[in-house]
């Protein structure tokens, strides 16, 4: 084989590792995602509801930052802090990319969690965190929207009741997408993860 040969073979070895390098980047990034990649779905798409300090919300007041959006009520024993703590280590693993992940608490239970019961709640967690909740009717049809499921669960007394409900979050991109659900106990670190990938795209 003579020099000339020997270029062009090298060329389009190097030209299909390169391609191959691509295809497999491609591949990574669709399936670099711990949680459940949601790109495209066709709910989950906005809300309008009115945050702890009596101002309305949508999804557009957060442009620019991660939205990490989880339902769930202030008297909850475990699944809702646990989440909540979760969500403040996140931000610790990423630094100051922290400062751009937000923090939305939806109430299932809008008539004993109020504005000054949401307030204290989150913001025990971290003062950035920002509770959300909208009447009883409206939030009916706004679970409806993300596919939440929540039933109330009497208790020994009228306003003693739990509330079984869906236990993962929704997780938007910076542009207001709707991109990710972690499921409950999946971990700080896996998290961490998925938003910096987001915050890098």
């Amino acid at each position: 084989m003579n020099k000339r040969a020997a270029l062009k073979v090298l060329a389009s070895l190097l030209g299909l590792s390169g391609t191959a390098g691509l295809l497999a980047s491609c591949s990574e990034n669709k399936a670099g995602f711990a949680a459940i990649d949601l790109t495209g779905a066709d709910y989950g798409r906005d809300f309008a509801l009115t945050d702890h300090n009596g101002r309305a919300r949508s999804l557009k007041d957060f442009a620019g930052k991660v939205v990490v959006l989880f339902f769930g009520y202030t008297q909850c024993p475990d699944v809702c802090p646990t989440t909540m703590v979760e969500l403040v280590a996140v931000k610790k693993l990423l630094g100051r990319d922290g400062e751009r992940v937000q923090g939305l608490f939806v109430t299932l239970d809008p008539q004993r969690d109020t504005p000054e019961v949401l307030k204290a709640y989150v913001e025990n967690f971290d003062p950035s965190f920002l509770a959300l909740y909208t009447s009883p009717e409206k939030l009916q049809a706004l679970a409806k929207e993300y596919k939440v499921y929540y039933n109330k669960v009497d208790g020994p007394t009228p306003t003693s009741y739990t509330l079984d409900h869906s236990a993962g979050s929704y997780v938007y991109d910076a542009m207001g997408k709707l991109r990710l659900y972690t499921r409950y106990g999946s971990g700080a670190a896996a998290l961490a993860a998925d938003i910096k990938l987001l915050l890098q795209q």
